[in-house]
């Protein structure tokens, strides 16, 4: 009798020890859940239309990076030039002698020869810069990209000295060509740009008017670089093809959608 009686209590202890024992947790022994993959906002994303892709248009920019520029010379783009809201910007805030520091002229990766480029520019208050093509990418040759290169002029016509030199002013062909007509809008508005190049000519037109046309190939184009500041630089604009650059002139500018078609 007495062993049955100490059975008993055994069986009842043991009984109480289990009731005290935690659960699992179930928060805990559940199997961690996947972490979401990151989002890209395509809110600037850059885009072409289904017509445009028809008709062979290429995004130079995308709106997000700077995938597919790098500095004049083939180092990777500096700190100042940054994406903002959808726009390529030049922040010049800080300088480094006449340009930005961590600036420098961007440079497309490709070279283009007969081609159709469209841009929106918006240049900051009493602000200078420029688009630059048939650029040759030698620097022991050229120091700057405006040295191998034709020049869009950006400017504010308003405040800045070069608005006083003649073909020094928005949409002239710089130092070669004043704009026939004056289209440009005042600084911190967005200017639409194109440059055709096509068989040696070249038409340049801001806010829908075309304001210059010329032959690059004839003897009156090698007359004109004769008598522009340029005369010095051996090789100046004389190949018809090349990358395209955004200058930095040490003054911060906007630039965006910015796409080319090869013609």
């Amino acid at each position: 009798m007495k062993y049955y009686y100490l059975m008993l209590l055994l069986v009842i202890s043991m009984g109480a020890c289990k009731s005290k024992e935690k659960p699992a947790d179930s928060a805990m022994s559940a199997a961690p859940a996947d972490s979401a993959a990151p989002t890209i906002d395509s809110t600037y994303m850059a885009k072409l239309s289904d017509e445009e892709k028809a008709n062979g248009w290429q995004l130079l920019f995308d709106g997000l990076s700077i995938k597919g520029w790098h500095k004049y010379g083939g180092n990777a783009p500096g700190a100042a030039w940054k994406v903002d809201q959808g726009s390529l910007m030049l922040d010049a805030r800080n300088k480094a002698d006449w340009q930005a520091q961590g600036g420098g002229d961007l440079v497309t990766d490709g070279e283009y020869e007969n081609f159709h480029l469209k841009l929106e520019w918006k240049i900051d208050t009493c602000g200078n810069s420029g688009i630059i093509f048939f650029v040759q990418e030698d620097t022991a040759m050229y120091k700057y990209a405006w040295h191998t290169g034709p020049e869009m002029q950006v400017l504010d016509n308003t405040c800045h000295p070069d608005a006083k030199i003649k073909k020094h002013r928005a949409g002239d062909l710089y130092d070669l060509i004043s704009s026939s007509k004056e289209t440009v809008k005042p600084a911190l508005e967005w200017n639409q740009a194109e440059i055709v190049s096509q068989a040696g000519i070249l038409d340049l037109y801001l806010n829908g008017e075309k304001v210059v046309s010329t032959n690059v190939t004839d003897a009156k184009w090698k007359k004109l670089v004769g008598g522009s500041k340029f005369k010095t630089m051996p090789g100046f604009a004389a190949i018809a093809r090349g990358s395209i650059s955004l200058q930095d002139h040490g003054n911060t500018v906007w630039f965006r959608n910015i796409k080319i078609k090869s013609l």
